[in-house]
């Protein structure tokens, strides 16, 4: 009872009008971004950071503007997935493979709505799960002392590869330097500068929004700056949906897959480290093995829309779990809203539900709003953001660059602050050149001081014993979590798809007639 009246109060705060307007811009603006190939959920929330700080919005509107653009991206992945085969995520990339050969057999209408429908099954309920399982979570988390802190953040830093990852050495490495990154500045328990060189603007560390903003937004335009001349063909596509509503046979035969991968992907979700894109990778494989006796799967069957885009949208709301219970980011997109938390001054872990309950329930009760405003938004009005699929990317990418300076620039008024971001957009430029994560940087930007400041702490409380790190069953079994989760990656990676080819504009005409 005291979950669901806290639950109330959240919907008290979230029905205010300032939240309702934000909650719908997000979605909107959200499952634009899901759309275009190339942002995805973490790009799409990375570039709004500046913008969510710009307006000074308080905490809990600025989480509901982005968690909503976060779910909204999710929600329109499956667009570009559906009708031009082009994933606009990696959790989109199973929809390809049956929702491609359904808009290719005209029914791409069809295929958009029952997926909407699925990601609503599958986000609802994993809303419901953050409701009853984060409150839990908490009590748990609340026996954690220094020493297991330290191995959670180890097993954060070890996950969050992901299966998509194919070499977690490439994984390891860009932890390594977002760690060494979070030691510049002044040492908060000596006062000794590291690692400044003597430049100031150093003494109070890397501002971890100019890293996220630069690694992810201002890479994005420098690839696009590579790849211009893709976008001659930009231009002049029209894609014909047909039929706008599945059949209710077509539904209710998929409704089972949608509630079966809801539950899979919420728990993929949950675990860290696992994410969206394993959510959708278990779902369709588990659907295809108890469903494909006839081998529709891969060929347009209903069902291989509807599974994937119920689990990855469950994973997305699974995800939230450890963010706001632990501190420990679910995935890519809840490492830079762990960032926005940060910089507002709330630390998310076992005490927020106590100290910030006002921001929690509002942001939870937001998120069931949202998952509505997708729900309307994406049906009838899907026709609107296929054509945002016609847009030239030497329109948007401009308006991301000035989002993106303009926002920095009016966080801190500091003109370095401007020249670090496009720095370390070269360098995530760079490393997505050498196909280097981008995650595990800004994780360890993120979480290096407290997990340097755990790590000091555990050892004074010892007496200078490093064998507390693993003294405790709860530790011992976080580093087992944290080896399992780092090596089986290297394997299960092996049976991930790769991700398609964009098609040829020959291909593309086909799903129009």
């Amino acid at each position: 009872m005291e979950t669901l009246s806290s639950l109330s109060d959240g919907f008290v705060i979230a029905m205010t009008f300032q939240n309702l307007i934000l909650a719908l811009l997000g979605c909107f603006l959200g499952t634009i971004m899901g759309a275009l190939p190339g942002l995805g959920p973490s790009n799409g929330v990375a570039i709004l950071i500046p913008l969510a700080f710009s307006l000074g919005l308080g905490a809990t509107p600025s989480l509901i503007l982005l968690t909503s653009v976060y779910y909204g991206a999710m929600y329109g992945g499956r667009i570009s997935s559906i009708l031009l085969n082009i994933p606009g995520d990696a959790p989109a990339l199973m929809t390809c493979l049956d929702g491609y050969p359904m808009a290719r057999n005209g029914r791409g209408g069809e295929a958009l709505a029952l997926s909407g429908f699925a990601s609503f099954i599958g986000s609802f309920l994993a809303t419901w799960g953050l409701v009853l399982l984060a409150p839990q979570l908490v009590k748990i988390a609340l026996a954690f002392g220094p020493a297991e802190y330290f191995a959670l953040f180890a097993l954060a830093f070890a996950t969050l590869g992901g299966v998509s990852s194919t070499n977690q050495a490439k994984s390891a490495f860009a932890a390594m330097i977002g760690l060494g990154l979070a030691m510049v500045g002044v040492d908060t328990q000596t006062g000794v500068p590291r690692f400044t060189f003597g430049i100031v603007h150093f003494y109070d560390g890397i501002d971890f929004l100019v890293a996220i903003v630069g690694l992810f937004a201002i890479s994005e335009v420098f690839i696009f700056i590579e790849n211009r001349h893709g976008d001659a063909d930009a231009e002049g596509k029209k894609v014909e949906l047909g039929r706008l509503t599945p059949t209710m046979k077509t539904f209710w035969g998929s409704f089972p897959s949608i509630l079966r991968t809801s539950v899979v992907g919420f728990i993929a979700g949950v675990l860290p480290g696992a994410g969206a894109s394993l959510g959708s990778f278990i779902s369709y494989s588990m659907e295809k093995r108890l469903l494909d006796k006839d081998g529709t799967f891969g060929k347009g069957d209903p069902r291989g829309v509807a599974a994937p885009e119920a689990g990855n949208n469950a994973a997305a709301g699974g995800a939230l779990v450890p963010m706001l219970a632990l501190g420990v980011p679910g995935s890519g997109t809840t490492a830079v809203l762990l960032a926005v938390l940060l910089a507002l001054n709330i630390t998310p872990g076992p005490l927020l539900f106590a100290n910030n309950p006002d921001v929690v329930w509002g942001l939870i009760a937001a998120l069931f709003i949202s998952n509505f405003i997708l729900l309307l938004l994406n049906i009838p009005f899907v026709g609107i953001f296929i054509r945002v699929l016609l847009v030239p990317p030497r329109i948007l990418m401009p308006i991301v660059a000035m989002v993106s300076f303009v926002g920095i620039y009016g966080i801190a008024g500091s003109s370095f602050d401007l020249l670090i971001m496009v720095a370390f957009g070269v360098v995530g430029w760079i490393f997505r050149k050498l196909d280097v994560p981008l995650v595990p940087v800004i994780l360890g930007v993120l979480l290096g001081n407290n997990m340097e400041s755990n790590l000091r702490r555990a050892i004074t409380i010892s007496d200078g014993d490093w064998t507390v790190l693993f003294a405790s069953p709860l530790a011992i079994t976080l580093w087992s979590i944290s080896i399992i989760g780092f090596v089986l990656p290297i394997f299960v990676s092996r049976f991930m798809p790769k991700k398609p080819k964009p098609v040829s504009p020959e291909a593309e005409e086909e799903v129009s007639n």
